[in-house]
């Protein structure tokens, strides 16, 4: 009984630390996005690297789908 109180913060802890990752992962690949449509002339690494990038934010996203997270998250942020 006492152990579910300290469970519960520590899921709320976890959880806002999760969303805090999906902001910085978001706004990681919205600026690699810029900076590949901002090169003339995109090499590999730069296609690889956005697309690390996107991967990271959509797997950090599911997480929070998973979860059943609640916050600040919205659906219109990823752009199909």
């Amino acid at each position: 009984m006492f152990g579910l109180w300290k469970k519960q913060q520590l899921k709320k802890q976890y959880d806002e630390m999760l969303l805090a990752d999906i902001d910085t992962a978001k706004r990681n690949w919205d600026n690699a996005r810029q900076t590949q449509a901002a090169v003339y002339d995109s090499d590999e690494q730069l296609v690889a690297e956005t697309e690390l990038a996107k991967a990271k934010y959509y797997f950090l996203y599911l997480e929070a789908k998973r979860r059943q997270i609640k916050g600040h998250i919205q659906s219109s942020v990823i752009d199909h």
